[in-house]
């Protein structure tokens, strides 16, 4: 078995076995080509089938002078995926990173905004120019749903329940949801879609993609990360904000105003109650009045 032929194997078995999205898949594909650049650097020859754990923690070794521990950990994780996935396939009988302890790792908690900070990167849309109304209804989206960016620039016009008060939406490994959503938000993406895109030349393969740009087709994701970078400086906000940081302010705010974590849970998308969990760690306050409030000997 060649290398090249097995990456390729890969990636098919992560999209059409696990069901991984395209991003995702990528990433593991990194993890991977990084240790092929590193056998044909050192002109090593040896396949995937019979590569040995020596060799791999060689690499490993190596490749952490200029990885931090997560990064690092990433890695392990990555390479372990795939060697798994040859043993499942019976090419090989063993995982060489089974003995392979990854790097002890501080978990990172997500970076939030204040809702007073949401209200001033909103306040900061210039709706005077032709994106304007486009932009606030991408930000209040990203805020008032929770969504990845890929599910954002996913999001269809036939998606929209609004009657119902949900939309559909289409997760990593284009598993499906519905998310509520508010009056509020409804109201800023009509106006988006009845006042300003309904006068735009769309492309034939967009005419049913919410939001688009100015050439009528469907934004990207590098597009988003630039409307949140430009609106966060104009609204004076020393500090970095990304698309993620609205989805995670999203989670902190319903927490902290007492939402139930299995809802909050089935809003985001997340597979495991453990990765909504770790919103609990960002405000330690909430959990101090949800014991004085609710225990019987407050």
């Amino acid at each position: 078995m060649k290398w090249d032929n097995a990456l390729q194997d890969y990636r098919h078995y992560l999209k059409l076995e696990r069901g991984l999205s395209a991003n995702s898949i990528e990433n593991y594909s990194l993890d991977l080509i990084k240790l092929m650049n590193y056998l044909n650097v050192n002109e090593i020859e040896v396949s995937p089938v019979k590569i040995s754990d020596k060799t791999i923690q060689e690499f490993i070794y190596n490749s952490s002078k200029s990885l931090n521990p997560r990064s690092q950990s990433r890695l392990i994780s990555g390479l372990r995926s795939f060697f798994s996935y040859l043993v499942f396939e019976d090419y090989r009988n063993d995982n060489p990173l089974d003995l392979l302890e990854s790097p002890k790792i501080g978990r990172k908690l997500p970076d939030t905004i204040s809702i007073d900070e949401v209200d001033k990167i909103i306040a900061a849309v210039d709706l005077s120019k032709n994106e304007g109304e486009r932009n606030r209804a991408i930000i209040e989206t990203l805020y008032g749903c929770g969504l990845r960016v890929s599910e954002l620039i996913d999001l269809k016009l036939s998606d929209l329940f609004f009657n119902e008060g949900f939309i559909k939406v289409t997760g990593k490994g284009d598993k499906q949801r519905f998310v509520p959503i508010s009056e509020y938000t409804i109201k800023f993406i009509n106006i988006y879609k009845d006042q300003v895109r309904i006068h735009q030349d769309i492309k034939p393969e967009a005419t049913d993609t919410l939001f688009l740009n100015r050439r009528g087709n469907k934004l990207t994701r590098a597009m988003i990360f630039t409307i949140v970078r430009r609106l966060t400086e104009a609204a004076g906000l020393k500090k970095k904000v990304s698309p993620h940081t609205f989805r995670h302010s999203f989670a902190t705010h319903l927490l902290e105003n007492g939402a139930d974590l299995r809802a909050i849970q089935q809003m985001l998308g997340h597979e495991s109650i453990t990765t909504t969990e770790v919103y609990v760690h960002v405000d330690r306050s909430h959990l101090r009045q949800v014991m004085e409030t609710f225990h019987p000997r407050k």
